[in-house]
């Protein structure tokens, strides 16, 4: 086995705040499935299902919660996460990580805006 550097240790740390990030926009979207929608996915492809379902309007319930642009951002932080709970360290790539890194500030200000503006239709159906 290869001896871990402090350059693997950067992508270890890297890659688990990246998957923690997906994790917990990912258990926003169950909860507004659960709560709104009152149908989560079920099934092997859950995790792309869910994604989809709230980019999607569901008629007389609600609007989209997250815009196709932001599905399909956040589909690449679904599968490095796949990735990183069964593949772990020994195969991240710095090239592949790179992207995500440098795309996840603007991914997440467009995501805020469109969980607030979300939030204000709850607000104002409710």
């Amino acid at each position: 086995m290869k001896k871990k550097t402090g350059d693997d240790f950067y992508l270890d740390s890297v890659a688990l705040n990246l998957h923690s990030f997906y994790t917990a926009i990912e258990k926003i979207f169950e909860m507004i499935a659960d709560a709104v929608d009152q149908s989560k996915p079920l099934g092997e492809n859950w995790h792309q299902a869910l994604l989809q379902q709230m980019a999607s309007e569901i008629k007389l319930i609600r609007p989209p919660v997250i815009s196709k642009t932001t599905r399909d951002e956040l589909d690449d932080y679904r599968g490095f996460r796949h990735v990183v709970r069964n593949v772990y360290a020994f195969h991240l790539s710095p090239a592949k990580i790179a992207p995500l890194v440098e795309s996840l500030p603007e991914l997440f200000r467009r995501l805020q805006v469109e969980l607030e503006g979300f939030l204000e239709f709850l607000e104002a159906d409710g």
